[in-house]
């Protein structure tokens, strides 16, 4: 009788033991397959804090102190609404988004918008540019900026013309990393508990002209016109690369197997289920929180080790890195570790950034004059759309060597990025509400009220900024 309760107490354990191995198997599974989930999303709101944004957040913990924490939690929301949209839109169609606004909007209207992305993207990667030639310049004193900028360059328009597209995209991923040495120095310095929720949660507003750029700047950086052509391009690329179409935009064209099969027009159209659409969703919203984290946590850090010691503007990338001191206050030569980390962050975060920015000039311009495109593709596939990634990087080159400090430069390219995004989100707006376009999955409710604020939001402060320009 005893031997019998053994054994059975010996299977009962057994049983236990291999259903809690398979639950733990079964997270182990939804844990992979959350992860490998999280692609343009996650890709969009690392490259969003690219040098622009990191200068942007930087001066604006430097001259307001935590005055601007609390545009993080706002600005969650109105960012990750946009962003999903500007998802929706390639996910369901299997277009660029400008291809979908060819379709709706005379083709001036669609070149006008271009032009204008084309502006922001240009002197945004300049800035870029001149930011990591000079962080390099700070821990490799002896390096010629000048061959910093080429050596930049060449390095960018090589990887993204000779790396596939899978690998591209894993590399984006673990470059963002970096980031992560400005939330445990915001966590060294940040200040009494208090202080950083009660500025985090109730709006802070000055009613002066450097308030209003810096408002116009750190919109304009965050909610980013590049950001939504990319997203939506690298959604339909997604759908390419899981075989679900041929081609990005090509109705009635060769589809790049050889040739041997030809679309039928309207044929080429993804067939998505509502799990991708809730999986893209969290992508996005996942990727939009790291962003703003980011941004919490570099505002933090200047606040709290710039600001708190009287320090209240940033003129050089020297003056910006001392801001992660704190983090490395105890060990030996202090100073140049947090150089060497701040280089990391800015070099990093541009090489993220930039080929994001010179890749959604490209997806533009191919989407209007239906050139082949995608980074899945090889060169002599898509000449013309790795021209425009070329060209959109050498121009930038050429910006970088203009006269303006790089800090500065960073923070103008942000508010050019916010006066360009309004007549932009107006026509994601249109698009993402179009029952021709998006059948089913337009608007609801609350994504049209979120989205209209960003607007009016955007569109108010660059009027303020204008208005009290110069006084």
């Amino acid at each position: 009788m005893d031997d019998e309760h053994k054994d059975e107490k010996i299977g009962t354990n057994n049983d236990l033991n291999l259903k809690n191995q398979n639950q733990q198997i079964n997270k182990k599974n939804s844990a992979s397959i959350i992860l490998k989930s999280l692609g343009p999303g996650l890709v969009t709101g690392a490259s969003d804090d690219d040098p622009s944004g990191i200068a942007t957040y930087s001066q604006a913990g430097t001259q307001f102190g935590f005055g601007m924490l609390w545009l993080a939690l706002f600005q969650y929301p109105l960012m990750t609404v946009i962003q999903e949209m500007c998802a929706r839109i390639g996910l369901i169609t299997g277009d660029g988004l400008n291809s979908v606004l060819k379709k709706k909007y005379p083709k001036k209207i669609v070149l006008l918008l271009t032009s204008l992305l084309l502006i922001a993207n240009t002197v945004n990667i300049g800035a870029d540019i001149g930011a990591m030639a000079s962080s390099l310049k700070l821990v490799f004193p002896q390096f010629p900026i000048i061959e910093a900028n080429f050596c930049f360059t060449a390095f960018i328009i090589a990887t993204q013309i000779l790396v596939p597209y899978n690998k591209y995209v894993r590399i984006l991923k673990y470059l963002a990393l970096s980031l992560f040495a400005y939330i445990i120095t915001a966590a060294i310095v940040g200040g009494s508990w208090n202080q950083l929720l009660v500025s985090s949660l109730i709006p802070h507003i000055e009613f002066t002209p450097a308030f209003a750029m810096m408002f116009v700047a750190i919109l304009g950086t965050t909610i980013t016109p590049y950001l939504f052509f990319w997203q939506a391009s690298q959604e339909a690329e997604e759908n390419v690369d899981k075989g679900k179409i041929l081609e990005i935009s090509q109705d009635d064209k060769e589809a790049a197997s050889g040739g041997n099969i030809v679309i039928e027009s309207g044929n080429n159209k993804p067939k998505v289920s509502k799990k991708e659409v809730k999986m893209m969703r969290l992508d996005t919203a996942t990727g939009m929180a790291f962003s703003q984290i980011i941004m919490w946590a570099i505002i933090t850090t200047t606040a709290g080790s710039l600001h708190a010691h009287n320090v209240t503007n940033i003129q050089t990338a020297d003056q910006a890195a001392k801001a992660l001191e704190p983090l490395v206050k105890s060990f030996p030569y202090a100073g140049q570790i947090a150089k060497i980390i701040f280089a990391l962050g800015i070099i990093g975060t541009g090489l993220l950034a930039v080929p994001v920015m010179a890749g959604s000039s490209a997806y533009a311009l191919s989407d209007i004059f239906e050139w082949k495109q995608g980074l899945y593709k090889k060169f002599k596939h898509a000449k013309a759309f790795y021209l425009v990634i070329a060209a959109s990087t050498i121009i930038g080159l050429w910006i970088s060597f203009s006269n303006i400090d790089p800090i500065k430069a960073l923070v103008y390219a942000a508010v050019i990025n916010g006066v360009v995004a309004i007549p932009l989100l107006i026509a994601v707006m249109r698009i993402a509400n179009d029952k021709s376009v998006l059948k089913e999955k337009i608007n609801g409710r609350l994504s049209n009220i979120i989205g209209w604020t960003t607007v009016a939001v955007m569109g108010f402060s660059v009027v303020v900024m204008f208005a009290t320009w110069g006084h």
